[in-house]
C-alpha cells in the first residue's frame, strides 16, 4: 500500500504534469486627469514665453507712444480706432469698402493660385536641374541670376504683358516663389544616396517607378523646405504687389489706410498679414512632416 503511494506522488511531482501559469502584466495606462495635466503643461510650455514677451512689447509701445508728439498710436488707440473693422471683418458695402475678411480673401486666392504654379513648376525644373547634369550646367546660371531679381520689379513687365493687374499679380507670385522651390529640389535630387540608385538597377525599376518610389521621398524634405521658403516668399510678393495694381486685397488695403492717413488701420492689417503667413507656414510645415514622417526641417 506504502509503495503505490509513494509512486504517485513522484509521479504527481514530475515537471512534465505541472503546467506553470503564464502571467502577462498589462501596461498600466495612466489616469485621463494625469494626461489632460501633461497636455497642459506642454501647451503651456509653448504658449506662455510667447504671451509674455508680446505683452512686454506691447507694454513698452503703450509707454512710448502715448507721449506727445508721438508719430505712431499706442496700442490702446488703435483697437479703439479699429475697433469696427475688428468686430465685423466681414461687411461688404460695393467697390473697395470692404471688411478685412474680403480683402485677405482675395490675397489668399491669389497666393493659391501662383503658389500652385510655381510648386508643380519647380519641383518639375528642379528634378531635371538635379538629376541631369547638362540642365544643371545649363540652368542653374539663369535661375541664380533671375532669382536675385525683386518681386516688385517684375510687375511692370507682367502689367506690359497681360495688360491686366489680377493675372500680374499671380505672375509676380510665380515668379517670386519659383527659385527656392527649384533649387532645393535639385539639391535633395542631386543628396539622394547611391545606395538607393544601386537599389533601383537591381531591381530594373522603370523611370516613371524610380521617380514615384525612390526620387520623390527621398528629396522630400529638401522640397518642403523649399516650399515653405516659397510660401512666405509668396505671401511677401502679393502684399507688395496689390499695392500698386489696386483692387480689393490687403496689400491695397495697407496703401488705401496710408493715403486716408489712417496709421491705425495699417498696424492692424499688418497684424493679420503677420498672422496669416505664420498660418500658412505651419500648414506647409505640418504638410512636410506629415508626408516625409517628420524628417523635414521644423
Amino acid at each position: 500500500m506504502n509503495m503505490p503511494a509513494t509512486k504517485i506522488e513522484v509521479e504527481t511531482a514530475t515537471p512534465a504534469a505541472i503546467a506553470a501559469p503564464v502571467v502577462t502584466m498589462t501596461p498600466k495606462r495612466p489616469p485621463r486627469a494625469e494626461a489632460y495635466a501633461r497636455m497642459a503643461r506642454e501647451t503651456a510650455v509653448r504658449v506662455i514665453p510667447p504671451l509674455v514677451v508680446i505683452a512686454l512689447l506691447t507694454l513698452v509701445w503703450e509707454l512710448v507712444c502715448r507721449r506727445a508728439g508721438s508719430a505712431l498710436p499706442p496700442p490702446s488707440r488703435v483697437f479703439k480706432d479699429t475697433k469696427e473693422l475688428i468686430l465685423d471683418p466681414f461687411f461688404d458695402h460695393g467697390g473697395i469698402d470692404k471688411g478685412l475678411f474680403w480683402h485677405l480673401s482675395a490675397s489668399l486666392q491669389r497666393v493659391a493660385l501662383g503658389y500652385s504654379l510655381s510648386a508643380v513648376a519647380g519641383i518639375a525644373l528642379g528634378v531635371l536641374v538635379g538629376q541631369s547634369v547638362w540642365a544643371m550646367r545649363g540652368l542653374d546660371p539663369l535661375f541664380q541670376v533671375l532669382r536675385t531679381i525683386p518681386p516688385l520689379a517684375w510687375l511692370p513687365l507682367s502689367l506690359a504683358a497681360f495688360r491686366d493687374g489680377q493675372p500680374s499679380a499671380i505672375f509676380v507670385i510665380f515668379i517670386t516663389s519659383i527659385w527656392p522651390i527649384i533649387i532645393n529640389t535639385a539639391v535633395g535630387i542631386r543628396n539622394i544616396p547611391q545606395d538607393y540608385r544601386n537599389v533601383a538597377a537591381v531591381v530594373q525599376l522603370n523611370p516613371l517607378e524610380f521617380f514615384s518610389k525612390i526620387m520623390i521621398p527621398a528629396a522630400a524634405p529638401y522640397i518642403f523646405t523649399g516650399l515653405r521658403i516659397g510660401i512666405g516668399l509668396s505671401w511677401l510678393a502679393i502684399v507688395a504687389a496689390e499695392m500698386l495694381i489696386g483692387g480689393v486685397g490687403i496689400g491695397f488695403f495697407i496703401w488705401d489706410a496710408w493715403n486716408s492717413s489712417h496709421i491705425s488701420e495699417i498696424i492692424l492689417a499688418l497684424f493679420y498679414v503677420g498672422i496669416v503667413g505664420f498660418v500658412l507656414d505651419r500648414l506647409i510645415a505640418g504638410l512636410g512632416k506629415f508626408v516625409t514622417r517628420g524628417t523635414a526641417q521644423n
